[in-house]
């Protein structure tokens, strides 16, 4: 496994630079007070590109005072995202049937960095995150992922709802959200077709507007008196009834083997 190294920009040209040319950033940190014109050209491409900033004291650029930071770092994600209507493009031309994860609100990077895990050994084929409210790919993030965060594609999006409507109505593809206020079990759907799962946080579950737009909503059936799943838990039992479904559909087992007749 590659070792994780985080990577920073400074300044506040260099910024602009990176952002103009499309250079992936998860985060830029501003130093409280910043002003100018260069800084109002920053935050307006930040703004236009949809990129998450937050005002920090300078305490936190002391680390880098040897570097003329002007009160601005950005933080560079070690693994660039993919765009995902080319990576559907490329399963299309496989002849394979997609799925995809998406994940809304889904902050904590170790459950991240756990779903991706899931998602890359059932052989999804991308998972999709918004620009903002979403964790990022970070040192726990791939530990937590054993590595699979170099190997499965990892696509930011602006809109999770346009693009589960791109997804709909263009790819042609079913899209379920999995919420505990569905009233049909996961078991109960086929997912054979092109599918997209849509997870959602533990605490805020899933946008309600996001909710409304998706072809149905599925639940896991839960028996304890605990009310919920971890996410990276439900998104690992949804992703495997996909596996499950589709091998059946072939004839095979969940290890790739002919099914015996009963």
């Amino acid at each position: 496994m590659a070792k994780y190294r985080q990577e920073y920009i400074f300044g506040l040209r260099a910024v602009i630079e990176a952002i103009q040319q499309e250079k992936e950033i998860d985060k830029v940190m501003l130093k409280q007070g910043i002003k100018g014109e260069l800084f109002q050209t920053l935050f307006a491409l930040m703004r236009e590109r949809g990129i998450p900033f937050q005002y920090v004291p300078e305490d936190v650029f002391k680390p880098f005072a040897d570097r003329n930071h002007q009160g601005v770092l950005a933080e560079v994600a070690p693994v660039p995202y993919q765009d995902i209507q080319e990576v559907l493009d490329q399963v299309i031309a496989k002849g394979e049937v997609p799925l995809v994860l998406i994940l809304d609100r889904v902050t904590d990077v170790r459950n991240f960095g756990a779903i991706v895990r899931s998602a890359a050994c059932a052989g999804v084929h991308a998972v999709v995150i918004p620009n903002k409210n979403s964790a990022k790919i970070s040192s726990d993030a791939i530990k937590t992922s054993a590595g699979a965060l170099y190997h499965i594609p990892v696509c930011r999006v602006l809109n999770l709802k346009k693009l589960v409507r791109e997804l709909k109505f263009e790819r042609k593809m079913f899209v379920y959200a999995a919420t505990e206020k569905a009233g049909k079990l996961y078991t109960e759907v086929d997912m054979t077709l092109p599918l997209a799962i849509v997870m959602g946080s533990e605490d805020k579950g899933i946008d309600e507007g996001l909710l409304n737009i998706v072809n149905e909503q599925i639940k896991i059936p839960l028996k304890g008196e605990i009310e919920s799943l971890n996410v990276s838990a439900a998104a690992a039992v949804m992703i495997f009834e996909v596996v499950r479904q589709r091998d059946a559909s072939r004839g095979t087992d969940l290890f790739g083997g002919k099914q015996k007749p009963l």
